[in-house]
């Protein structure tokens, strides 16, 4: 047991090695990280710095950095790998508890093959991988073996669903089944509770979570923007385009990608009356959380691939039982489907063709982009930049601070995620945003600017449809024409005019 252990964390380090070794950001890590890099230089989220995501996330990323340094991405990804090990310990927890310590195990390990996939940008510290710890936590708590009538842990449990949430969005959905457990018919009797016990301890868990959001929003309203948190992460979501073609398709491919893990899932389910034999209680509720995931998953209608990551930690304690069983030797000769050796061989052909997606995927994302690079060689590092579009790794490449807080721009054109280009999106503008872009300039001018519009995300945005930037514009001269656009920069009347006012 001890070296199948010592195994999956080594099989952990070996699937996320390309993202260890990486030299740049993954995927969301970019913005993440010029958030944090703001609040470590003294800022605040969604004044000095613009994204959508819940306040502890960019707390999370300052604290990083206040600890690693800016740019400092070997340290960033390490932090990744060890808040990815934590969540496999908690899961680890949960299926001991439910189980004995193998189905703990292969619970952890799914989680560590499963949560990367083929998809290198899957090894990013996104909302996903960040949120699943908390979660996990919390769940692992609830189904700790107490008879106690009012089970104070729970509300250390909704603290962490709460954090969870504060963390990304979705995570708020998984208080919902757990919350649901309390009350079940099955958990009482097998502790011995009343209905109005079972209530008093959904109160405590429900306490706790609604404590640690009154504790946010003290902080956010001492910080002056409670508002703008409420907006940024609530209000401005709405869903204006369903991608029912990604759903799909990339629901087709989670499930393919994650087959064995899905498959034996599929076999607890018809089994559970004797695998979860005692346990239907925990049964129904990791069923619950894992609905609850996959409409957490959906809810952005957008069906990003990372997005799929919050359904793996109820899949993986599902599943995990089946392998458990397979694998002891106290159990009956299983079929050919359930041998040892057909389910060893599938983990270890995964694991093998995810590692080598994963060093493709690092190759081809290790070149940093050609207006960073020029970027940082002709300026000085006090200089402030603009990029003119989604590129955030722009801005980290060159290692130069924005000179707005629109560190990527779709408040200022009204752009789409998930892919639709070429659709009018100025009614989604953000009233206000071009004001505040305009006293951005004036505060901090910058000395670069990047328009992007050669990549398709932004090529629907012309500069000359915006006059606020085609005025400030007038005073640049284009300087350089690299791979993701045109690099203009300030003239001496644009200095002299800044200085001026």
């Amino acid at each position: 047991m001890q070296w199948f252990a010592i195994g999956i964390l080594a099989l952990t380090i070996f699937i996320r090695l390309p993202s260890l070794i990486h030299p740049r950001t993954i995927d969301d890590e970019s913005v993440y990280s010029l958030v944090g890099n703001a609040l470590a230089d003294g800022g605040r989220p969604y004044v000095d710095a613009v994204e959508r995501k819940p306040p502890l996330l960019f707390w999370t990323y300052a604290a990083i950095v206040e600890i690693g340094g800016k740019y400092n991405w070997p340290f960033l990804h390490t932090i990744v790998l060890l808040w990815v090990v934590a969540t496999m310990i908690g899961l680890y927890l949960l299926g001991r508890r439910l189980f004995d310590p193998l189905t703990g195990l292969f619970a952890a390990l799914f989680y560590s093959l499963y949560q990367s996939r083929a998809k290198f940008s899957d090894l990013a510290f996104n909302g996903e991988v960040v949120m699943n710890l908390p979660i996990v936590l919390a769940w692992a708590i609830a189904f700790a073996k107490s008879r106690s009538r009012v089970r104070p842990e729970l509300f250390v449990s909704g603290m962490l669903l709460a954090c969870a949430f504060l963390l990304k969005q979705p995570a708020a959905i998984a208080a919902v089944p757990l919350g649901v457990y309390l009350l079940l018919p099955a958990y009482r009797k097998a502790r011995g509770l009343t209905f109005s016990t079972g209530v008093l301890q959904a109160a405590v868990l429900t306490s706790g979570f609604a404590l640690m959001l009154a504790l946010v929003a003290v902080i956010l309203r001492k910080q002056g923007i409670l508002n703008e948190a409420m907006y940024w992460t609530i209000t401005n979501h709405s869903v204006p385009y369903i991608f029912w073609k990604k759903a799909f398709v990339r629901t087709l491919i989670f499930v393919g990608a994650c087959l064995p893990m899905v498959i034996a899932a599929v076999i607890s389910w018809r089994n559970r009356q004797t695998i979860w034999k005692g346990r239907s209680a925990e049964y129904g509720a990791l069923c619950g959380l894992l609905i609850a995931s996959a409409i957490g998953a959906a809810a952005g209608a957008r069906f990003y691939s990372h997005y799929y990551i919050q359904i793996i930690p109820p899949l993986a304690v599902l599943a995990a039982p089946v392998f458990a069983r397979a694998f002891s030797l106290s159990t009956d000769r299983p079929r050919w489907l359930l041998k040892p050796s057909v389910l060893a061989a599938s983990l270890i052909l995964t694991a093998l063709g995810f590692s080598i997606a994963q060093w493709i995927g690092a190759v081809h994302s290790r070149r940093p982009t050609e207006a960073g690079e020029y970027l940082r060689e002709h300026s000085q590092p006090a200089d402030r930049i603009f990029v003119w579009g989604q590129a955030p790794a722009i801005y980290l490449d060159a290692q130069r601070s924005p000179a707005s807080r629109y560190v990527v721009t779709f408040p200022l054109t009204g752009y789409i995620f998930g892919g639709i280009y070429y659709v009018d999106t100025r009614d989604r503008i953000v009233p206000g945003s071009w004001e505040n872009l305009d006293q951005d300039f004036k505060a901090h001018p910058p000395e670069f600017i990047v328009d992007v519009n050669q990549d398709p995300r932004n090529a629907q945005y012309p500069i000359g449809q915006y006059p606020t930037l085609a005025r400030w514009l007038q005073t640049y001269k284009a300087v350089a024409s690299v791979r993701e656009g045109i690099i203009y920069r300030a003239t001496r009347d644009a200095r002299a005019g800044t200085s001026q006012e």
